[in-house]
């Protein structure tokens, strides 16, 4: 067992769930505050120094190495997207931290030595700007694909500067769009006009902090004349802008984010603002061509009201319709994909004149083409057996599209298909490296019986042929409808399979494995359960002599770090160790800071009295106790995190060390909500992460 973490500063007591008025660590939400950073550097150096250094130094090194290996290696895949004859990525690697934005054709890609054609070196740039800039994407017009508006994140936040870039002369364009740092979305309208929202001065934000205001900003004009065509209320999430240029089919649409869940969308004609008669809460909608999909969140009647008895259509379900007759009310209605109690649609893309459509089935992905107007669905074969696909592109001016194929045991395996003919045929374009020897791997599925009865599956990684309990690595997350299937990871199966641990993914609650009920179930008052199912696989794997619970570490993050701080305060007695990253873990607070307030639907409204009587129940923050034994638990954030608070990590970590209790913390100064900006600092989080958990859990092999 490791030494005791470092003393806690002086303080009153920790926070108490009855006792709301007071926090006694609220300067720690100063984000560079000078006092609250000299906190953070008191507690940074105490944890590399005890799980980076000293008797840790070399296993840590050797650590950080290997996964600096798995994320630099030229052996791994450039996954790209089609644009015109071009296909397209941005690669990192240990001569281009930063990165490349670059771009090759399909003949040399399918090379095992792609000549690329670089537009952006980002190291470069960020040398000439003298700024730390961090890729956070480029929006290319079409179908010209001449001219893309570049979005860099100074440290890896969410807010961006946006500069024009001309794909031609291979330069920004002078007197061309800008925009100085803020959370904007911005599109192509035509090439002299993009659609913009970003903090156009006071009273243009949401109160979670992003555009309300859309304008259409013309070439050569300030964007102070910029033409408003949208507005959404203060209180919603946000409000945006896009324009479809598909020669025939032009379209603009706007719409309001309302919370986090439901949305108004409109399509804009000229001046008129048409409503899309379209659930709020869908999952999601998309016009492609002559075809419109809804994918339902709830269940839904469009025609109740009418005489004639109204059809429902169960939540889950993906309907199609022509474009032009729904608007005009005339359309009937066609469901391409309904769930049932093992099914459900995880994703969708659109080619020219096909759907690409991907199903779990008990998190087992499987995947189909679909025929507009017959709505004819029919399995891709060519996919590798009991392997997760996923879709990494789909071009929806042409045929082509590029599917991603792992398993825990198998790394990537990139397949290129053309799905414009009578049969879709499949061609291994590209592969991944092994990092790890999964010969003596073995992979299985289970099910844990929650306490409410449900079974939660959960997938079993080990060596062949233990013979008894080990340090085993329980992940989760269980919120916002976010899957979480089965995948290859180089970093976690050199750092932890490879040392004899056992690694275990839990499909709890919270999630979308089983569809938006998985999720709406478990949100506000129900979030109780992705605890209980998530300590009912913690059980089933001690019931089952996998582990024991001084052996049994869990690991999550942003939403997932909020279920490791209920861990930590409700369930302590489950597990040896604990890491928690990026956490969301004062609920008292979290709507007040950043992007929070775009969670309220989630979570609850903890300003209302019946919300907080639920969210005080397992608020982390607030439910401390000095009287009860904690596990360790390290805790890592981001300064440069814009969405999630830095303040629920710091706050959280000087609450239990006041408390005696042990728990280690480390922040980055970049690297925003995915905590690092670039691959070195990937590589120290991660070994950081591995060091602390075989320190706790058990020795290493």
């Amino acid at each position: 067992m490791a030494s005791m973490a470092p003393k806690a500063p002086e303080a009153p007591q920790a926070p108490d769930a009855a006792d709301t008025t007071t926090d006694p660590y609220l300067w720690l939400e100063d984000v560079t505050g000078e006092e609250a950073l000299d906190w953070v550097r008191a507690r940074n150096e105490p944890t590399k120094a005890q799980f980076c250094g000293g008797e840790s130094e070399d296993e840590f090194e050797r650590m950080r190495t290997e996964a600096l290996e798995v994320l630099d290696t030229d052996a791994r895949i450039p996954y790209v997207r089609r644009r015109g004859d071009y296909l397209y990525d941005f690669w990192r690697d240990a001569n281009n931290p930063r990165g490349l934005w670059r771009r090759t054709t399909l003949e040399s890609y399918r090379t095992d030595a792609p000549e690329w054609d670089v537009l952006i070196d980002v190291d470069e740039l960020g040398r000439t700007d003298n700024k730390k800039w961090v890729w956070a994407g480029a929006d290319v017009i079409e179908p010209e694909f001449t001219r893309a508006l570049i979005s860099l994140s100074p440290g890896g936040s969410d807010a961006v500067i946006v500069r024009e870039f001309d794909m031609v002369t291979r330069e920004f364009v002078a007197d061309g769009f800008e925009l100085p740092e803020a959370k904007s979305q911005v599109g192509w309208d035509d090439p002299d006009t993009i659609l913009v929202g970003t903090d156009f001065g006071p009273d243009s934000m949401t109160e979670s902090g992003y555009p309300r205001i859309v304008k259409r900003w013309r070439r050569g004009t300030p964007l102070s004349d910029a033409e408003m065509i949208f507005q959404g209320a203060h209180t919603d999430v946000s409000a945006g802008g896009s324009t479809d240029r598909t020669p025939g089919f032009e379209r603009t649409f706007v719409s309001r984010s309302l919370d986090f869940w439901n949305r108004q969308r409109y399509e804009l004609r000229g001046t008129e603002l048409i409503p899309l008669d379209v659930p709020t809460d869908a999952s999601s909608m998309s016009v492609h061509r002559e075809w419109l999909l809804i994918e339902l969140r709830t269940d839904w009647s469009p025609k109740a009201g009418a005489d004639d008895a109204a059809k429902t259509y169960r939540a889950g379900s993906l309907l199609a319709a022509n474009y032009d007759d729904f608007l005009s009310g005339t359309s009937d209605l066609h469901v391409v994909v309904e769930p049932d109690e093992h099914t459900c649609l995880y994703h969708y893309a659109w080619v020219r004149d096909r759907l690409l459509m991907v199903s779990l089935a008990d998190v087992a992905s499987q995947v189909e083409i679909v025929t507009p107007g017959s709505w004819r669905r029919e399995p891709i074969a060519g996919i590798p057996a009991s392997t997760n696909t996923v879709i990494v592109a789909a071009d929806d001016t042409g045929d082509e599209f590029f599917l991603d194929s792992s398993g825990f045991d198998a790394p990537s395996r990139l397949l290129r298909g053309t799905a414009g003919s009578a049969t879709t045929q499949l061609e291994q374009i590209k592969s991944a490296p092994t990092f790890f020897d999964a010969q003596n791997i073995s992979v299985s599925q289970h099910f844990a019986t929650s306490e409410d009865g449900t079974s939660i599956p959960y997938f079993l990684v080990r060596p062949t042929g233990s013979d008894g309990p080990g340090p085993t690595l329980l992940y989760g997350y269980g919120g916002f409808e976010t899957s979480n299937t089965p995948g290859y990871s180089g970093v976690m199966g050199r750092l932890w399979l490879a040392r004899g641990g056992t690694y275990v993914l839990a499909n709890i609650r919270g999630g979308g494995e089983y569809g938006p009920g998985w999720h709406t179930q478990a949100m506000r008052e129900g979030r109780h359960k992705v605890a209980e199912d998530f300590v009912a696989v913690a059980d089933d794997l001690v019931r089952r002599g996998i582990t024991t619970v001084d052996q049994l570490g869990a690991q999550g993050g942003s939403n997932g770090g909020l279920l490791m701080g209920i861990m930590v305060t409700k369930y302590p007695e489950k597990f040896g160790a604990l890491v928690c990253n990026v956490p969301l873990l004062d609920m008292k607070r979290y709507h007040l800071l950043l992007a929070g307030a775009s969670w309220v639907v989630e979570y609850g409204d903890p300003d209302n009295p019946d919300d907080w009587a639920f969210i005080s129940e397992y608020s982390p923050y607030q439910n401390i106790s000095a009287d009860r034994t904690y596990p360790p638990i390290l805790i890592t954030t981001s300064t440069r995190d814009d969405r999630v608070h830095p303040g629920h990590a710091r706050k959280m970590t000087a609450a239990l060390q006041v408390s005696g209790h042990r728990v280690w913390y480390y922040e980055n100064i970049e690297g925003g909500h995915g905590g690092a900006a670039d691959n070195e600092q990937l590589a120290f989080k991660s070994a950081l992460s591995y060091s602390f958990l075989w320190r706790m859990l058990g020795s290493r092999k």
